[in-house]
């Protein structure tokens, strides 16, 4: 810049050169031209409005030497044409050809600093290997599962005061973040670090790049699935394989710099508390409700358990539930969504505080998950914890063990998408009415259902498995086996002719089917010629008699709050 300009490049804000653009809703990159004026005459630039008198035109080109400064002309009274002369086309050629040279120029420049600006930020991100632990990767078309997990490693200055001394930076706090597949709701589950768990063998890439197969131990706690024995975050997400059924997509390791970090850079976030807190522990004092925390009082809050509830870590798990919820609510307010500043030291600080797994190892994939997350509106996202029980092996009480009645309810309705808050969905009532009248009508008898059945995604001997419960245990006499599908469903469907209808619905019944699963469509014929309708097994399929009907109402759990509102903590 020059001497009449706001100063060095060095001194000007980076979030004076990021502008909102309304047709994109993203921030774009905005830089002003840093090179003099040319004395090369160019188009007069038109004046920003003020508020002048409209019956003069104010002139706010610089002068030109050799040329004599034009006096400000009066406007023409409105209904008169301006006595000036137009342009000759000569000259508005050069001043389009002038115009769109200095365009060119100054994209370029803008290209060449937004790259350095994400090479920046590509550099700030640190990740480790999955190690094959993960799905691969999250996808914009199928639901997302994610996992947090904070560790209580002491990194930084200034937390010599948190945690334990000697840790090597176990699976303090763990979430399992759902996504929805159509981005409607979310669930996130809380997994207790005192939770008594099997943590499976598994292969790891060591900090020093060598490849180390860790063994796994029984009956420990969840916590050691990470930093013991040398195990990375690759192991916790076996881990949770192993007790959800649920396979992470992508996982984010955070410690305890980047919950400081991420609260200053967003002004703080609100929490409530229902009574006075003074604990020595983990140095948080607080006075009874509501305050906007941030930095070292933030790390206090979520580390907090000895004042709150029954002082154990499942009291502690309701604190930070709140925390994340003020924090999500926070993020998706206007005043971080409209301010470049807050926007840009998010980006700052967010690739520096988290660690991140190989799958999503740079600035643009991490753009599309948090795209992905913004979709998400505060009032549907559900946290809860994992239910569990007091460890009945211990006289006194520091562990819990999964309730093996309530969990597994819990896992499978993840699994299947189902929403833990209630959701008006957008589908058109006419699909789903279309859908359910498939299910009513006529019947034929069982003997008369004639079937061909296919494995188009389901475990090995499927098709054979569901082909002697038909025909031994409920009389579908007329089935056979037809093979593998050659495709891969995730759902099983049922296709069958209009005139096969009484049929389909007869077979629907007996397999536990919705109305979604059925496809109406041709008919085909079976080994000997004759017409069949045809049963495809999908991944949903989970044995011979199992109901393949979706619950659409999410299990009773021992808590449950949701991000759009404020609980004080007791």
């Amino acid at each position: 810049m020059d001497a009449q300009g706001r100063g060095r490049a060095d001194d000007i804000d980076p979030a004076d050169q990021w502008v909102l653009n309304p047709n994109t809703g993203e921030y774009e990159l905005r830089l002003a031209p840093s090179a003099p004026q040319s004395s090369v005459p160019g188009p007069r630039r038109p004046a920003p409005p003020d508020s002048t008198a409209r019956g003069t035109r104010q002139t706010a080109s610089p002068e030109v030497p050799g040329q004599r400064r034009r006096r400000a002309e009066p406007e023409p009274p409105a209904g008169r044409r301006s006595r000036r002369p137009a342009k000759k086309k000569s000259k508005a050629k050069k001043a389009l050809l002038w115009t769109g040279g200095s365009m060119a120029f100054v994209l370029v420049a803008v290209s060449a600093a937004g790259y350095l600006y994400i090479k920046h930020l590509n550099d700030n991100i640190t990740s480790v290997s999955d190690d094959g632990a993960s799905t691969g990767g999250f996808s914009k078309d199928k639901a997302i599962n994610l996992l947090v997990i904070g560790t209580d490693k002491r990194t930084g200055s200034g937390n010599e005061g948190y945690g334990d001394a000697g840790s090597v930076g176990h699976a303090d706090t763990t979430i399992l973040l759902h996504i929805s597949k159509d981005r409607s709701n979310a669930t996130a589950l809380s997994i207790p670090r005192d939770l008594i768990v099997d943590v499976p063998d598994c292969q790891t890439q060591q900090s020093d790049g060598t490849e180390k197969v860790i063994a796994g131990t029984e009956n420990v706690r969840f916590n050691t699935s990470l930093g013991q024995d040398g195990r990375t975050a690759s192991c916790t997400v076996r881990t949770v394989t192993e007790l959800t059924g649920i396979q992470a997509d992508n996982f984010m390791v955070a410690d305890f710099n980047a919950v400081k970090t991420l609260t200053d850079a967003v002004g703080g976030v609100e929490v409530c508390l229902a009574k006075d807190i003074d604990d020595s522990d983990s140095h948080l004092k607080l006075s009874k409700g509501t305050h906007n925390i941030s930095g070292e009082t933030a790390l206090a809050f979520v580390r907090t358990r000895h004042s709150v509830g029954f002082g154990g870590d499942l009291s502690r798990i309701q604190l930070q539930q709140q925390f994340l919820s003020a924090l999500m609510r926070k993020l998706s307010s206007n005043s971080t969504l409209t301010s470049p500043t807050k926007l840009l030291k998010l980006a700052e600080v967010g690739t520096k505080a988290l660690t991140v797994d190989s799958k999503l190892d740079s600035i643009y994939k991490l753009k599309d998950l948090g795209l992905e997350l913004g979709k998400l509106n505060p009032k549907n996202l559900t946290f809860t914890t994992i239910p569990v029980l007091d460890n009945p092996a211990e006289k006194v009480k520091a562990t819990v063990v999964l309730n093996e009645t309530k969990a597994p309810a819990v896992f499978q309705a993840i699994k299947d998408d189902v929403s833990f808050t209630a959701v008006k969905k957008k589908q058109a009532q006419a699909g789903k009415d279309a859908a359910a009248a498939r299910l009513k009508g006529t019947k034929s008898a069982a003997s008369e259902v004639r079937v061909r059945i296919l494995n188009g995604g389901a475990a090995a001997g499927s098709a054979q498995e569901t082909l002697s419960w038909l025909q031994n245990q409920q009389g579908v006499l007329k089935s056979e086996n037809a093979g593998n599908a050659g495709t891969t469903l995730s759902r099983t469907t049922l296709e069958y002719a209009p005139a096969q209808a009484d049929q389909a619905r007869e077979l629907a019944g007996l397999m536990g089917l919705s109305g979604s699963a059925m496809k109406p469509g041709k008919s085909v014929t079976n080994s000997q010629g004759l017409p069949a309708i045809t049963l495809t097994l999908g991944k949903d399929f989970q044995g011979a008699g199992v109901s393949l009907t979706t619950p659409t109402k999410a299990p009773d759990v021992d808590s449950k709050t949701t991000a759009d509102k404020v609980t004080c903590a007791k």
